[in-house]
């Protein structure tokens, strides 16, 4: 015990020593084990048997065969050194000692061994990525949660062996995905043919935006990289920007090989048309679809959790619930009237209108006027309410984005994020 690295060794060894006590006292030795294969690591960002047979073989455990079996079983020990994808004669080496042993316990006969031992190891590898699969910008979204909640909760996501349960619905987000990328082609197709080639990114007057990319790249992170890393030297880092690369582009019709500048890339996508879904149970709130925008590979700007727009009328039922928790009934009679907001700061009287243009002086039901998305009595809720109470209750059900007590807030006048 000379030296603190013996020492620690030995409290080392003492834990697991206590901690494989407690397991047997616990537990079947089937059930250790079962425990041990669905957490441990098995390389290439596979933790748990489920994912490492899915990774090599692209198969559930239960349908490995023997050797594929013996394979994964070998790897655990040294996941990097006996991967049948990083040395494929080691780990078939390594496989066959698993089968030699299967076979001195009695789970493999003899001749049975000898025919898995001359097999090859034949891979269907494919590494898991963030980027592939159903509903990426969703599963970024629970990852970002679930990471805050390991942090604070003492867990290890990878290794603990949990089961994550979200609310999604499979067949609805491949409705969805399906959806926004046929809408979003048929969309980008006019587009492109109503621009012909030129700029499209305009002011109100037809006019094309001045530094309107340079203005855009200076937000990115390849920017902030470039300045930092040449010490703020804009002619440095314009040069890079400038400089042709060959790189992977995404279109409608596949992924395209191309040799463009990153500020020729940038351009390239400001052309591209975007989007944001998502569907939710509106008795409980629970996410049943959720598409981020087109291609998460290509676009990680998320347009449900990072867009903001205007929600327009969606806001009306937060006026409408304010109304009926402050007491108005939903048969609470309103006349189809104009209501003018007195002006602010210099400002002029604000006198909404409905979408008609024009008011019908008939009286209405606050259930009435919601179905039929009154404009007129809905002002007129926000001037008795108060804009600032529209408000207060828009954040007690949920709402994170800033919104301004003006007047228009009942008409969801205020930027907010899906």
């Amino acid at each position: 015990l000379n030296g603190p690295g013996k020492l620690g060794l030995l409290i080392t060894k003492t834990k697991e020593w206590l901690l494989a006590i407690r397991l047997e006292r616990n537990y079947t030795k089937r059930e250790i084990m079962r425990m041990y294969l669905n957490t441990v690591d098995y390389g290439s960002n596979a933790f748990g048997i489920n994912t490492a047979a899915k990774t090599f073989f692209n198969k559930s455990p239960k349908l490995l065969t023997t050797p594929e079996a013996a394979t994964l079983v070998g790897i655990v020990n040294a996941p990097s050194r006996f991967s049948p994808a990083l040395h494929p004669v080691r780990s078939k080496r390594r496989r066959n000692w698993v089968l030699q042993q299967m076979t001195k316990a009695g789970y493999l006969s003899a001749t049975e061994m000898v025919k898995d031992t001359a097999k090859p190891i034949v891979l269907h590898y494919s590494v898991e990525s963030p980027v592939q699969g159903l509903a990426p910008y969703f599963r970024t979204e629970v990852a970002k949660y679930l990471q805050a909640w390991a942090r604070e909760t003492d867990h290890d996501l990878y290794a603990d062996g949990l089961k994550i349960y979200t609310t999604l619905d499979s067949r609805m987000q491949t409705y969805a995905e399906k959806a926004v990328a046929e809408h979003l082609a048929l969309q980008q197709k006019w587009f492109s043919a109503h621009w012909k080639g030129q700029l499209p990114w305009r002011d109100e007057n037809g006019k094309v935006i001045p530094q309107f990319l340079e203005t855009a790249m200076r937000r990115t992170q390849r920017y902030k990289s470039l300045m930092e890393r040449y010490d703020g030297n804009k002619d440095s880092v314009n040069y890079y920007l400038r400089k042709k690369y060959k790189m992977t582009v995404f279109s409608w019709q596949g992924e395209q090989e191309m040799v463009m500048s990153p500020m020729d890339s940038l351009a390239y996508y400001k052309r591209y048309l975007q989007a944001g879904f998502m569907a939710v149970n509106p008795l409980n709130g629970y996410v049943k679809a959720w598409v981020g925008g087109p291609n998460y590979k290509f676009f990680k700007f998320d347009h449900v959790r990072q867009g903001k727009r205007q929600p327009g009328s969606t806001f009306k039922p937060i006026v409408y619930t304010a109304a009926i928790d402050q007491g108005y009934s939903p048969c609470f009679p309103r006349p189809d009237v104009a209501t003018t907001f007195p002006g602010a700061a210099g400002r002029p009287p604000y006198t909404p209108k409905n979408f008609e243009g024009n008011f019908s002086g008939r009286t209405f039901t606050l259930r009435q006027a919601l179905a039929r998305s009154m404009n007129s009595i809905t002002a007129w809720l926000v001037y008795k309410l108060g804009p600032e109470t529209v408000v207060a209750y828009a954040k007690r059900l949920g709402i994170t984005s800033p919104i301004d007590p003006v007047p228009a807030v009942g008409f969801g006048a205020s930027d907010c994020s899906i």
